[in-house]
């Protein structure tokens, strides 16, 4: 066979491998659970007695409270669990919360899991397991023909413009009366239960009317045509003894309380909710939310409804805009819809990683492309110095502040300290054209405040370095008396590859 004739075949053979999936049709709409007797909903409407339309907010800043309070709520179900996800890790944290949904669904909550397929190939034997549970119900978002291997990288090549379309959005809401909402996955890393790496994260606690669009949110998605059933992408789940054994492990794991802060029962959960929702702060809120593109050809040249939301708010903001955004890209585009220009008066900072703090070089080149941009038109840059003094508030042990690698991942913007949005949206054009996010809008001076004075503390010397521009127009960053000329901390062949990345006009898709 000649080499061309080769190369016809292999090509024919990846096309086949990577042809795409076709939307799926689910047979009937189902419905979120709603019940105004559960043990959530009476402690909400104790604490919102009186209000008018408000909803109550507590900030959940610790891995440690995060990952308490997930567990908490899944004590206190007694119908229904809803829970979308970006990211749902094999680790500890991750079997650990999936043993507990399991102990729920055994008596009698119904347990609704949708996962968004671009890291679900880690979990995705373990949860076709759980989907065999009576109570257990999982679908998995935009997922890619080929399941594990080569072919699963070739398929999201050969299908790109559909396998760039993804959920991004992170809800989890019980009995339809209270949820978590931010920029946490589910993973040993953004809880502090990884001896190697932090991420830096922000949850909001919520209950009242705003879980309602949270509920809107996960229907949206759960009912999409492009949500499938795991059981059609496992066909061949593992046997009756393997998920027996799968379901006893989780059950045994669930039940052990050695180094888990999590309650040990239901009235442990109960008692740690109660006491949350005697910390709540009541304000006026709304939840925005990216529906799921109504068909996957669609140019994605439109910002999308939450980029047009915190676009708004930008744009009425007089005074300051406080960011901060584990990856960050503002482009000529969307500083002209800041008018900066205009608004001498306006002031806009920004806490985002370093390279030495970036999980990704990718998306750290996409941001040094256009750093010095940002910095020409007016925006106040900060960087996330690893080893940075906030770490020891951020964790219970500081084993990973000394000897880890720390990086920011939370995502939350303040308006003109009165207004405050926490939410999966990176402030970079793959949240403003390409993700499904969602958005928490707080409209609360109390919370406002506390967020702001929280990220401009990690913006202190200590913590960050300030990057400015040189007499000749390079970036430079200081700290205190300390002054860098290049990407700090970080050795060369990182600061190359960096360099060679910014090159590429590829910022639309990190």
């Amino acid at each position: 066979m000649t080499s061309s004739a080769c190369f016809l075949v292999l090509i024919t053979l990846l096309a086949g491998c990577a042809s795409g999936l076709q939307p799926i049709t689910h047979s009937g709409v189902e419905e979120a659970v709603q019940d105004d007797d559960s043990f959530l909903s009476s402690q909400s409407r104790q604490k919102l007695a009186g209000t008018t339309g408000q909803s109550g907010f507590y900030m959940l800043d610790s891995g440690h409270e995060a990952f308490l309070n997930r567990a908490a709520l899944i004590e206190a179900a007694e119908h229904s669990i809803d829970a979308q996800y970006y990211i749902w890790s094999n680790d500890v944290s991750g079997q650990y919360l999936a043993g507990r949904l399991l102990l729920a669904a055994d008596r009698g909550v119904r347990v609704r899991l949708l996962l968004d397929d671009f890291n679900a190939e880690g979990v995705g034997e373990l949860f076709a397991a759980l989907d065999t549970h009576p109570n257990i119900h999982i679908r998995i978002f935009n997922p890619a023909r080929s399941r594990s291997g080569w072919g699963r990288w070739v398929s999201f090549l050969m299908d790109f413009d559909r396998i760039n379309r993804r959920m991004h959005n992170k809800t989890f809401v019980v009995d339809s009366a209270a949820g978590i909402v931010g920029g946490r996955n589910i993973g040993d890393e953004y809880f502090g239960f990884d001896a190697d790496r932090y991420f830096r994260d922000r949850d909001v606690f919520a209950a009242g009317p705003v879980v309602g669009g949270m509920t809107d949110n996960f229907q949206a998605y759960w009912n999409n045509s492009w949500a499938y059933p795991v059981s059609v992408l496992y066909p061949k789940a593992p046997a009756d003894g393997n998920v027996a054994e799968t379901f006893e492990r989780l059950r045994r794991q669930a039940g052990s309380q050695a180094g888990i802060p999590a309650p040990a029962d239901r009235a442990q959960g109960r008692a740690e909710l109660a006491k949350l929702f005697g910390q709540l702060t009541v304000a006026r809120g709304e939840l925005v939310f990216d529906p799921p593109f109504e068909t996957m050809e669609e140019p994605a040249e439109t910002p999308r409804r939450s980029a047009r939301a915190l676009q708004h708010l930008a744009q009425s903001a007089s005074q300051e805009i406080l960011i901060e955004s584990a990856y960050l890209i503002l482009a000529e585009e969307q500083l002209q819809i800041l008018d900066m220009g205009d608004r001498q008066v306006l002031q806009v900072s920004a806490l985002t990683n370093s390279l030495a703090t970036n999980d990704l070089v990718t998306n750290h080149a996409g941001y040094a492309r256009w750093r010095s941009f940002m910095l020409e038109h007016g925006i106040q840059i900060y960087e996330l110095r690893p080893g940075a003094e906030a770490c020891q508030q951020w964790l219970k042990t500081d084993g990973v502040c000394s000897t880890g690698q720390v990086s920011l991942h939370s995502k939350s913007i303040v308006f003109d300290r009165s207004t405050l949005v926490v939410g999966s949206f990176n402030v970079n054009l793959r949240s403003i054209y390409l993700n499904g996010e969602t958005l928490l809008i707080i409209h609360s001076e109390e919370l406002a405040e506390q967020v702001a004075s929280d990220v401009q503390t990690v913006m202190k010397p200590r913590n960050s370095w300030e990057v400015s521009l040189d007499d000749g127009g390079d970036p430079q960053w200081r700290s205190g008396e300390e002054l860098h000329s290049s990407e700090p901390t970080v050795g060369w062949w990182r600061r190359t590859k960096s360099r060679f990345l910014s090159w590429l006009p590829i910022e639309k898709y990190l």
